[in-house]
C-alpha cells in the first residue's frame, strides 16, 4: 500500500495574517478530501492524515499547479475566499491537493517549498 499525503499549496503574494493563513489552509484540505475517492480518504486516515502547506509565488503559478494537478489525475481544490475579513471577495487564495499516493503528488509538488 502506497503512503498517502495531502498537499495544500498557499499565496505568498498575499501575505495572509498567520490565522487566515490557517483558515485558508483548512478549507483546502476538507474541499479536497470531499472530493476524494473515500478508498483513498480512508488509507490516508489510517496513516494519520499526512499532509504539508507548500508556498507559490502568486495566483499565476497557482493556477499552474492546478492545471499540472488535472493532468496527474489528482483531486485539486481551488479555494476562493468571500472577502469578510482580509482579501478582496474572490480572492484565489491556495490549492488543496489530495490526499493521494505521495510519490504521485511529489511528481508535481516536490519542488516547491514550505510555507
Amino acid at each position: 500500500m502506497p503512503s498517502y499525503k495531502q498537499v495544500i499549496l498557499l499565496r505568498r503574494d498575499l501575505a495572509l495574517p498567520t490565522g487566515k493563513a490557517a483558515a485558508q489552509a483548512a478549507h483546502a484540505a476538507v474541499e479536497a478530501a470531499f472530493r476524494s475517492p473515500a478508498a483513498k480518504v480512508k488509507e490516508w486516515r489510517k496513516q494519520g492524515m499526512k499532509k504539508i502547506v507548500l508556498g507559490v509565488a502568486d495566483l499565476g503559478e497557482l493556477l499552474a499547479y492546478q492545471s499540472k494537478c488535472k493532468a496527474a489525475k489528482l483531486v485539486a481544490a481551488l479555494i476562493t475566499d468571500a472577502g469578510h475579513t482580509v482579501v478582496q471577495p474572490g480572492t484565489v487564495t491556495c490549492l488543496g491537493i489530495g490526499p493521494d499516493a505521495e510519490e504521485k503528488i511529489n511528481k508535481v509538488t516536490g519542488k516547491l517549498l514550505p510555507l
